[in-house]
Parts: C-alpha cells; sequence; structure tokens
C-alpha cells in the first residue's frame, strides 16, 4: 500500500548547532546516553529559560532523514512524509523577533532542501514567528512562494504571550486561509508543562500536551477565529486532543461565547491523525470527525510507526475507507502536489559561420 504519513518530525542539526552557540536563553546543548534511563542521547537539550521545567529533549533518530526513511522502508508499504515541527515550534516564537525570523527561515531553508532531495516523497510545513503579526505574513510569504513549503505550524502556546487567539494574530489567520495553506495545531512544553511537572516528566508528557492542544483549539473556536475565517484549514494533532471525547461539554458550557453555530460544528471542521496508541481513541476519532477528516499519522520518531500500523488493522475499515485513511485524505486535505518533471533540454547545433 502508498502510504503518507501525515505527522512525522526530521529537525535539521544545524539549527540546533547555532542554538548551542547562544549565551542566553533559549539554547540548547548536546545531550548524552544515559544508561540509567535508557535515554539514547545523540541529540539535544532545549532549554526555555533558566526556570523552566522539564526540557525538550531530543535524540539522534530526529536528526537522520536518510536513516528514518530505511526503517520506513521496513515497513513493508511505500511511506511517503509530511515534515512538521512539533513541540519545538514555540521557540522561533521565544527568541527576539530578529532572531525568531532569522531562525525560522532557516529551518524552512532546510525544509526546502529535503523536499528539494525527496522530491515527491517529503513535504514540508514551514516555520513562524509570531511575536509579530507583519513579520509572521512574510515569513509564510517567503516559505510558500520562494521555497515551495505547503503548510505552516502553528504552536498551542505562542512565546511569553501564551494565547494564540489574539485578536492581533487575525490577520495572520487571514492570510493562510487565503492562500489554502493547512495550519499543522500541536501542542508545546510552556503552559502546562511547570503546571504538571514531576515524575520525570510523565503527567506533562501523557496529559499536559492533550490538555494543550485541546485548549489552543478551543481559543480559536471561542474567539470567533474559526467564524471569521470559514476557509482556515486546521490540523489537530493527536486524534484532536481530549476534544472529540467531551464534545458535548464543549456545546453545553460554551453558550457564553455568543457564537452563531455550536462549537462541535467548528471542531468539525478542522482535521487530525491517527496518532494514539489505542485502537479505540484512533476509531471515536474516525467516528466523530469522519473518515474524510482523518488522516494516518504516527509521530515518528516520538512513536513507532509499527504498532500504530497494528492497532488500525483492529478497526473494521472497508478498502475505500483504508485509502482515503492511508493516502487521498493527505493529498487532498494538505493540497500536496508532486514535483513538476525537470525540463528536457535540446542541444542546439552550432551556427554556420
Amino acid at each position: 500500500m502508498h502510504i503518507i504519513d501525515s505527522h512525522f518530525h526530521w529537525w535539521p542539526r544545524s539549527v540546533f548547532d547555532k542554538l548551542c552557540k547562544r549565551k542566553d536563553y533559549p539554547k540548547a546543548r548536546v545531550n548524552q546516553k544515559n544508561n540509567n534511563t535508557g535515554f539514547s542521547g545523540g541529540g539535544y537539550d532545549y532549554m526555555r529559560s533558566a526556570d523552566a521545567g522539564q526540557h525538550l529533549n531530543s535524540w539522534a533518530e530526529w536528526f537522520d532523514l536518510d536513516k528514518q526513511f530505511e526503517y520506513m522502508d521496513k515497513l513493508g508499504h511505500r511511506v511517503d512524509v509530511v515534515c512538521s515541527i512539533g513541540p519545538f515550534s514555540v521557540s522561533f516564537s521565544d527568541m527576539p523577533l530578529d532572531e525568531g525570523r532569522d531562525y525560522a527561515v532557516m529551518w524552512n531553508e532546510e525544509m526546502a532542501a529535503a523536499q528539494k532531495k525527496y522530491p515527491g516523497r517529503l513535504w514540508a510545513s514551514a516555520a513562524v514567528p509570531l511575536q509579530d503579526t507583519q513579520v509572521a505574513i512574510e515569513v509564510v510569504d517567503d516559505a510558500v512562494n520562494r521555497l515551495g513549503l505547503m503548510g505552516v505550524n502553528l504552536p498551542g502556546s505562542v512565546g511569553e504571550d501564551a494565547r494564540i487567539d489574539a485578536e492581533r494574530l487575525q490577520p495572520f489567520y487571514a492570510h493562510c486561509a487565503k492562500l489554502g495553506l493547512p495550519l499543522f495545531l500541536h501542542p508545546t512544553d510552556v503552559v502546562f508543562q511547570d503546571m504538571l511537572d514531576g515524575y520525570n516528566g510523565a503527567l506533562h508528557l501523557s496529559l499536559g500536551r492533550v490538555i494543550e492542544v485541546s485548549v489552543a483549539a478551543m481559543r480559536l473556536i471561542l474567539s470567533g477565529t474559526m467564524e471569521r475565517h470559514p476557509d482556515l484549514k486546521i490540523v489537530m494533532s493527536h486524534t484532536g486532543g481530549a476534544l472529540p471525547y467531551q464534545a458535548g461539554r464543549m456545546d453545553k458550557n460554551s453558550k457564553a461565547a455568543k457564537l452563531p453555530k455550536p462549537v462541535t460544528d467548528y471542531m468539525k471542521r478542522m482535521y487530525t491523525d491517527t496518532v494514539s496508541p489505542h485502537s479505540a481513541g484512533i476509531k471515536f476519532a474516525i467516528d466523530y470527525f469522519g473518515i474524510d477528516h482523518v488522516m494516518y499519522g504516527t509521530d515518528y520518531p516520538c512513536w513507532d510507526p509499527s504498532p500504530c500500523l497494528k492497532l488500525i488493522e483492529d478497526i473494521t475499515l472497508t478498502p475505500a475507507q483504508k485509502q482515503k485513511l492511508f493516502y487521498d485524505n493527505a493529498r487532498r486535505i494538505l493540497n500536496l502536489r508532486d514535483p513538476a518533471p525537470a525540463k528536457k533540454t535540446t542541444k542546439r547545433e552550432p551556427a554556420l559561420a
């Protein structure tokens, strides 16, 4: 089967090597293998601030695209991938504006180079600094028009200003909607990280990120952002967070926002993936959002694609539904296009003397 993994992470080392040279926060450091915890190392620890709790850790697998594809090739399917940033997407809004813009452009250029290296097998979305709305729009235009990236990463929180529903960002959302760009909404390690501390990060990783992506999506709904921009295309990570399972509560307790439609109408306009280590969770996402709004995704290398495939096998789906889930939906929702074939050049005869 031909598969598109809509939730895939590859990070360029060049960006993190540059972050390691920063003296002020945020910054990074190379991490090491830890035999006591089983951590494999070979990546980086990213630190937002001196007093931040659990650091964002990565390991070697995040940074070797060739090896990632080698692993995908062992799954028995042709697997194409869509690169999104994940929790690191907030970092571009953590820095001073000029640096955030420069790091975002650097990231986007690395993504464009990967697209060029793997034409038709890898598509990538753009990093955007959100401290300044006009700069965010300019970076989006550069990523799409110059570099050919296919979407935008939207962190669940925006640096020191944790609210992605800020009025100042409405022109940014309007611009992304006008361009038809999917916005990949992914939790960060900002708002709930320190609140849900302890247990070596287990509470935050298992619950905090799910809460954050759910809160972020609800902010986009309750603020009227989804109402004002009917073409806005939000791709929620992790099977929609907690929202599908609490949909009735969302409708019941959201009347004070005075929206013209029930909250669930806006929720069902969103899209999601199959990132849930639980077949019942994947099935419920498909049942709630509808088969046309769910795309296969693994969160690799955070999660192994092999058990994800096995969990989906436990769900009763028709061949047509599997075709949508594994391939067709991603092509349609994310507007994925194959690269244009190289132009043939004809050899010209030398001019006569």
